[in-house]
């Protein structure tokens, strides 16, 4: 045991690529503005698209059959998204080991702040930031969500793609401007996101039990955990930037205000979809949901 865990925090923190990463433009795959606006506004105009000719096309909202995908994808992102949680925790802890020494006596930056607010002039570099552009790599992957929901003639399938496109934005903001937090959120999403397609690749492969946890909310539980988290993680990084906590301020505060911004609009529609009986939800709770008002009719 010693020795696989030895192996697994030198590959997923030890590492020479992983500690001498650096986040540019240049070199790094989707690293630019450029093509972060070409994906997202291609991405929304193909799946609008593609929904106004489905609405056109089959009158009724019946859904297109995409056999195993769904779930093949769940178990992917589940599996992806559980790497990058360990390799982002393993990280955290080693920059803090690393680093911790460098924190006494010039500035009163401990552990916790520093997980909540980078301290000024903190560059894209290093571990975190690795496992950060994973998780910003990771978003490309979730966003064939949006265009399953579309696929799938799920009701609120433009808020669903809207959000995807405002996840990808952010995450690559995290980077480029070294916004403060992000460790945290990157651990409690990749968390969830673990938890939730794991569970949605068991009910979608309909592994043993999966009828009778079909109609279990993950999805809702673990978005409802995921907002609270970034709540208390935003209003850390208020306390810490103008209540004078940090000393200096916050790193990537201008990034920060923009990022609330588009976490509202998250909010926003996770209550449009979850408020209307989970009409966005594509887990087991919806399923059963739709199962039970098909046969009412």
């Amino acid at each position: 045991m010693p020795a696989a865990t030895a192996t697994a925090a030198y590959w997923l923190a030890e590492h020479p690529a992983i500690v001498s990463f650096r986040w540019s433009p240049t070199g790094l795959w989707f690293s630019t503005w450029a093509f972060l606006l070409g994906f997202l506004a291609s991405y929304v105009a193909l799946c609008l698209a593609l929904d106004a000719i489905l609405a056109a096309v089959l009158r009724r909202r019946r859904p297109l059959l995409l056999g195993p995908v769904p779930a093949a994808h769940a178990l992917l992102m589940a599996a992806v998204s559980a790497v990058i949680f360990a390799g982002t925790l393993l990280s955290a802890l080693a920059e803090i080991r690393d680093t911790r020494w460098s924190w006494r006596g010039r500035s009163r930056t401990t552990p916790f702040r520093w997980l909540l607010c980078f301290p000024p002039g903190t560059r894209s570099s290093g571990r975190v930031f690795f496992w950060s552009y994973a998780y910003y790599l990771s978003r490309y992957l979730h966003a064939a969500r949006g265009l399953f929901a579309v696929l799938r003639r799920r009701r609120g399938a433009a808020a669903r793609v809207f959000a995807h496109a405002a996840s990808v934005a952010m995450a690559f903001l995290w980077l480029e401007f070294s916004q403060s937090f992000q460790v945290l959120a990157i651990l409690a999403s990749t968390l969830a996101h673990a938890v939730a397609f794991s569970f949605r690749f068991w009910v979608g492969a309909g592994l043993p039990a999966a009828r009778a946890a079909r109609g279990a909310p993950v999805a809702l539980a673990c978005q409802c955990a995921l907002l609270g988290c970034n709540l208390l993680c935003h209003v850390g990084v208020v306390w810490m930037h103008f209540g004078g906590v940090a000393g200096g301020g916050c790193s990537g505060i201008g990034a920060w205000v923009f990022n609330s911004l588009l976490n509202a609009a998250l909010l926003w529609v996770f209550l449009h979809c979850y408020g209307k009986r989970g009409v966005c939800d594509d887990d087991g709770g919806a399923t059963a949901a739709r199962a039970r008002h098909d046969k009412d009719l």
